[in-house]
C-alpha cells in the first residue's frame, strides 16, 4: 500500500485521543492530512480512516463478501455477547439479519407509529410543571419501551404487561420489563463518560475485583440481564401460545437447512443487542433535537408552526412526513451523528480507494462526522441549518418537492450516512427514524419546555456513541394551550 499520512503520536496517545476527544481528534487530522489518513491506536490494527464521498462509495458499495466486519466490533463482545449481529460475518451475519429485518420495516413499522405516540404521552405526562429533568433519561423511559414492543411485543394484546399478571406465574412475566430497564440502563451508564468508556477499549481494565469494582459492575448488571431473558424465553419455550410476531418470537421459532433453531446463548446476545442499539441511540438523537429546538427559537418556532397547521385528527404517518420536521431529525443527526464512524471493514483481498492501494487484511474506516462536516456538502456545518435539507434532500426519502436553488438534487446515501451504509447499515433504521419524528412532535405540540441554561451543550463520548455533554436539563413551563398553538400559526401566515 502507499503510505498515508496520519499523526506520529504513539498508538497510547492516539487512544487516548480517541477515547476523549475524539471529534476533535478527527476534525485535527483530517486539517492536516486530508480526507485519507492512517491512525494507529493502541490494541487495534493501524486503519485508515476515509471521508470523502467518493470514497466511501468506493467502500460501500462493492460486494460485502470484499469485507469482514464483525471481527472488527470484538470489543462490544464484552457487553453484547459473541453472537450478537455486529459481531457475526459471511452466511451467520446474512441468515440472522434477514430473519431479524421484517419487524424493522415496511408495514411493520408502522404499525407501531399508535405506540410511540401513547409511551410518549405516558411518559411527558409524569413531568413536573416548573420542574427540571433531564432528557436523556426521560427520552431513555420512551425509547426502551419502545423497543421492549418491538422485541417482545410485551404491549401486543394478551401478550400485554398487565395480561400476563393475571396468570398463576404472572408476576414475574408482569414486572419483567420493570426487572430489565434498572440493570440495562445502569450498564449503559457505566460507559456513559469518557472515563468509564476506557473500560470498552483497554483489555486490561476487563477485571472483575468484586461487588464496586468498574469491571465487577459491568458483569453484574449483564448477568442480571441475561437472566431476565433467560427467563422469557423459558416461559415462551414453555408456552407456545405466548408466540407473538416480535423479533424474540421470529427467532425463537427460526430453523436453518438441518432444522435446527437457535440456542439461548445466540437468543439472549441478539436481543441484548436490539435492546442496547434500538434504544440507547434513539434517545440520544432525541436529546440532540431537543437541545436544538430550544436552542434556536427560529427553529421551534418554524416547526411549532408547521405542526400546529395540521388538523386535529391528522394520523401520525402523516405527521411523520411533514418536511421542517424530517429536516429537524436529519439536521440532527448529520451534526452530532450518534454513531460517528461507521463499522471498520477488514480487507479480504486486494482493493483500490481514493487511488491508495489496500492490501488483505487492512482495515478501512468511513467515518460519518468527517463526511457530515464537509464544507463542499454542508456550507457551515458547524450551524444548526434544517433548511438545508429542503435544499437537498435524501435520497428515498419521502417528501415534498424540495425549496431553494438546488433543484431536484439529492445528498446521496455516501453524503449523509447516519445509519451506516451497505450490508451493515443500522437495521432499525426505519423504526428510529418514526421514532424521533413522532416523540419531537408529540412532546412539542402538548408541553412548553425551555432550557435550563444558555450555555452550549458539548458533545461527549458515551460508550461508542457522542451524547450530550449534560443530558440536556429542560424545565417544563407547563402544557401548551391552544391560544398558544393559534398564535404559532397566525405568525407564520
Amino acid at each position: 500500500m502507499k503510505s498515508l499520512n496520519g499523526p506520529q503520536s504513539s498508538p497510547f496517545v492516539q487512544l487516548m485521543n480517541w477515547i476523549f476527544r475524539p471529534l476533535d481528534f478527527l476534525e485535527e487530522c483530517a486539517r492536516k492530512y486530508g480526507d485519507t489518513f492512517s491512525l494507529n491506536l493502541m490494541g487495534l490494527p493501524p486503519f485508515t480512516v476515509v471521508s470523502d464521498p467518493q470514497g466511501i462509495e468506493e467502500i460501500l458499495s462493492v460486494d460485502a463478501k470484499q469485507f469482514d466486519v464483525g471481527r472488527t466490533n470484538n470489543l462490544a463482545a464484552s457487553l453484547l455477547g459473541d453472537n450478537s449481529l455486529v459481531l457475526l460475518d459471511g452466511l451467520q451475519h446474512r441468515r440472522q439479519r434477514k430473519l431479524m429485518m421484517p419487524p424493522f420495516h415496511g408495514e411493520k413499522v408502522k404499525s407501531y407509529a399508535e405506540t410511540i405516540g401513547q409511551i410518549t404521552e405516558k411518559v411527558a405526562n409524569q413531568w413536573q410543571e416548573k420542574s427540571t429533568f433531564v432528557a436523556q433519561k426521560a427520552m431513555q423511559d420512551i425509547t426502551l419501551e419502545t423497543i421492549m414492543h418491538v422485541v417482545f411485543g410485551l404491549s401486543e394484546g394478551e401478550r400485554c404487561l398487565d395480561a400476563r399478571s393475571l396468570a398463576p406465574d404472572g408476576d414475574a412475566g408482569s414486572h419483567r420489563y420493570k426487572q430489565i430497564k434498572p440493570p440495562l440502563i445502569e450498564l449503559l451508564d457505566l460507559t456513559g463518560s469518557p472515563i468509564k468508556a476506557s473500560v470498552i477499549f483497554l483489555p486490561f481494565l476487563q477485571r472483575d475485583l468484586g461487588e464496586w469494582s468498574p469491571w465487577g459492575k459491568v458483569v453484574r448488571r449483564k448477568r442480571k440481564i441475561y437472566e431476565l431473558l433467560q427467563a422469557e424465553i423459558d416461559e415462551r419455550r414453555a408456552n407456545p401460545e405466548l408466540l407473538g410476531n416480535d423479533v424474540l418470537s421470529l427467532l425463537m421459532s427460526a430453523r436453518d437447512e438441518q432444522g435446527e433453531g437457535l440456542n439461548n446463548i445466540e437468543l439472549k446476545d441478539q436481543m441484548m443487542t436490539l435492546l442496547v442499539a434500538g434504544h440507547e441511540t434513539t434517545a440520544t438523537a432525541l436529546s440532540w433535537a431537543l437541545y436544538w429546538v430550544h436552542k434556536l427559537p427560529e427553529v421551534k418556532q418554524k416547526l411549532l408552526a408547521e405542526l400546529d397547521s395540521l388538523d386535529s385528527d391528522a394520523d401520525l404517518l402523516t405527521i411523520s412526513r411533514l418536511p421542517y420536521l424530517t429536516a429537524v431529525c436529519n439536521e440532527t443527526l448529520r451534526i452530532y451523528p450518534v454513531a460517528f464512524i461507521a463499522f471498520l471493514r477488514f480487507a479480504k483481498s486486494p482493493i483500490k480507494v481514493m487511488g491508495h492501494q489496500f492490501n488483505p487484511e487492512e482495515m478501512l474506516a468511513p467515518t460519518i462526522y468527517l463526511t457530515h462536516h464537509r464544507q463542499d456538502l454542508y456550507p457551515e456545518p458547524k450551524q444548526f441549518k434544517p433548511e438545508r435539507f429542503l435544499e437537498r434532500q435524501c435520497l428515498g426519502e419521502r417528501s415534498l418537492a424540495p425549496v431553494g436553488g438546488a433543484g431536484s438534487h439529492r445528498y446521496s446515501t455516501y453524503e449523509f450516512l447516519p445509519f451506516g451504509g451497505g450490508n451493515r447499515r443500522c437495521i432499525g433504521y426505519a423504526l428510529a427514524l418514526l421514532e424521533m419524528k413522532l416523540v419531537l412532535a408529540k412532546i412539542l405540540t402538548g408541553w412548553d419546555l425551555s432550557l435550563t441554561s444558555d450555555r452550549s451543550i458539548l458533545p461527549k463520548r458515551r460508550g461508542a456513541t457522542i451524547a450530550p455533554d449534560n443530558g440536556v436539563p429542560l424545565i417544563l413551563n407547563g402544557k401548551r394551550s391552544q391560544i398558544a398553538k393559534s398564535m404559532a400559526i397566525a405568525k407564520h401566515t
